[in-house]
């Protein structure tokens, strides 16, 4: 599975998805998109899930009809994750 890391996912929660493909914004060149663009980037792009901690995407964006799962974390500090 393609895994899309949002900008403020804690990067050690990769180490927990073995077997998949993690790729964060910032790799993909895509730091600087807004939650829209960023969503349609991510979909073209084959990914199949975007890992956030913007609780306000699901008010700013209309998830209904997206080919991409969205995953919003509770929380942004993990502060049991070790790099």
């Amino acid at each position: 599975m393609r895994i899309l890391f949002d900008q403020a996912t804690p990067v050690p929660i990769r180490s927990y998805l073995i077997g998949h493909e993690v790729r964060t914004t910032a790799q993909q060149g895509w730091d600087t998109l807004q939650n829209g663009e960023l969503l349609l980037a991510a979909e073209a792009a084959g990914f199949e899930v975007l890992l956030t901690t913007d609780k306000n995407m699901r008010y700013q964006q209309n998830l209904a009809r997206r080919k991409i799962a969205v995953v919003i974390l509770g929380r942004q500090q993990w502060p049991g994750l070790q790099p």
